[in-house]
């Protein structure tokens, strides 16, 4: 029956990374014939997220071709949504601290708009980095946050999601009263989702705070609960953590043949599932278990079979710390692909104030010129105005950069300057106006009216 069990998981993973497969693949065909970049950008991020599954490497290529895009047509929500596939990624391959690079820079976003499932969700997800890096307090610190925005807003989707992390973090600490709160506040709410794989999830956390509680009745009970939902759900990673937490669990009890059928049990799916740490903690539990039992021909393949993953491991980790540089190299070449666009950009910028700048003068100068020949006095009069209109208009484009980090894009602080530079523009404007259209158009009066304007000075 059990070997029934293992096959059924084995092809439901299969099953599972096929199934993203064709995800990725129709988005990618939407993609091909998308042309709005809104759009576009949308598909990109959903397609690496669809990706990461099987292949974080093309995922990163993906999502930061959708960042850059969306960083180009000024998305916000694109950029966020990238950044934290892009983010997701690079945890997937090892790539910590660029990860957690990315998640602060989307934090940053998330913190200026109104989305608390947004913000709650990336607390989270920097909280998981600090996690990856057995940084607990700092990863408790933002779940703490998360947990804030969360109940503030009441953000029922990711509620069950910051209990469990919580309750892990604390479990992790051994904090055990703690993590036995949060685990407990999980299952209420995996309850009332009825969902069986959070219900697992939930009751292997509590089999692990009861047992360091010292409480094994409840642990046994909870862990033997875990198991069941984890069996139905599928969910083979929490079932190998679950059946190792039991085969400890027995351990405590003195009940050898139990403890070495669970942590058999862990063993066997984490190595159909190819979950290698799962794999070899299980092992080591049961090298460790013989060594004690005195059954050392037991103890002795075990430990052949702990060095054997061990290696296994450490290629694992090796081929892995290729990749972050891999990924380090891509992304800086991307980013100095994106600083280049900027730069050509601002080069666009500067070289069209630069013509606008020269072409104020010019339209004077031609409006001076053309007030000598006979052209209709209303025309001179309209060159004069545009002439001073774009002087004006050109001022305030030059203004704005300035102010923007003299207040650092502070609207209330912008608009005061704005209304106190106007109030001194708008009067200097129609009073120079005023006297450029008359100076233009001086030597077109009359003489008599000539006579009467030095007159009256």
């Amino acid at each position: 029956m059990r070997k029934q069990s293992l096959l059924f998981f084995l092809l439901l993973l299969c099953f599972s990374t096929f199934a993203q497969r064709q995800k990725a693949d129709s988005l990618n065909r939407l993609l091909q014939t998308e042309t709005r970049d809104t759009a576009r950008v949308r598909l990109m991020w959903n397609i690496a997220g669809a990706v990461n599954i099987f292949s974080p490497d093309s995922a990163q290529q993906i999502a930061q071709e959708a960042l850059t895009l969306a960083r180009k047509i000024h998305d916000i929500e694109g950029q966020s949504r990238a950044m934290g596939v892009l983010a997701n990624s690079l945890r997937s391959i090892g790539n910590y601290p660029r990860a957690l690079e990315l998640n602060l820079q989307k934090l940053k976003i998330e913190e200026k708009r109104n989305k608390p499932r947004n913000l709650g969700s990336v607390l989270m997800n920097i909280g998981a980095v600090y996690v990856d890096q057995e940084e607990y307090r700092k990863a408790l610190y933002y779940y703490d946050q998360s947990d804030s925005v969360i109940q503030k807003f009441n953000v029922e989707e990711i509620k069950y999601f910051v209990f469990l992390v919580k309750g892990d973090a604390y479990n992790r600490l051994n904090i055990s009263d703690s993590a036995l709160l949060y685990f407990n506040r999980s299952l209420e709410l995996a309850r009332e989702k009825k969902d069986g794989d959070l219900i697992g999830a939930s009751m292997t956390g509590l089999g692990h705070s009861y047992l360091k509680l010292g409480s094994l009745r409840q642990s046994l009970l909870n862990y033997r609960m875990a198991i069941q939902y984890l069996t139905a759900a599928n969910d083979d990673e929490t079932y190998c953590e679950a059946s190792l937490g039991l085969a400890n669990l027995f351990r405590h009890l003195n009940m050898d043949d139990s403890s070495a059928y669970y942590a058999t049990a862990s063993m066997s799916v984490a190595h159909k599932d190819g979950y290698l740490k799962k794999e070899l903690e299980a092992a080591d539990f049961l090298a460790d278990h013989y060594k004690n039992t005195k059954n050392i021909d037991s103890a002795f393949a075990y430990l052949n079979i702990v060095h054997t993953l061990d290696d296994s491991v450490n290629s694992r980790t090796r081929v892995r710390e290729s990749q972050v540089i891999s990924s380090n190299e891509q992304f800086r070449q991307l980013e100095l692909e994106e600083n280049s666009r900027i730069a050509a950009e601002e080069r666009k910028q500067q070289l069209q104030m630069l013509l606008i700048g020269m072409f104020i003068p010019g339209l004077f100068l031609l409006t001076l010129l053309l007030s000598r020949v006979k052209l209709h006095v209303q025309a001179i009069r309209l060159l004069g105005v545009l002439s001073l209109l774009f002087f004006f208009e050109y001022l305030t484009l030059l203004l704005h950069p300035r102010v923007e980090r003299l207040t650092h894009h502070t609207p209330v602080y912008e608009i005061m300057i704005f209304v106190a530079i106007a109030f001194f523009l708008i009067p200097a404007h129609h009073k120079l106006e005023h006297w450029v259209i008359h100076k233009l158009l001086h030597h077109r009066l009359p003489h008599n009216e000539k006579e009467k304007e030095k007159e009256q000075a």
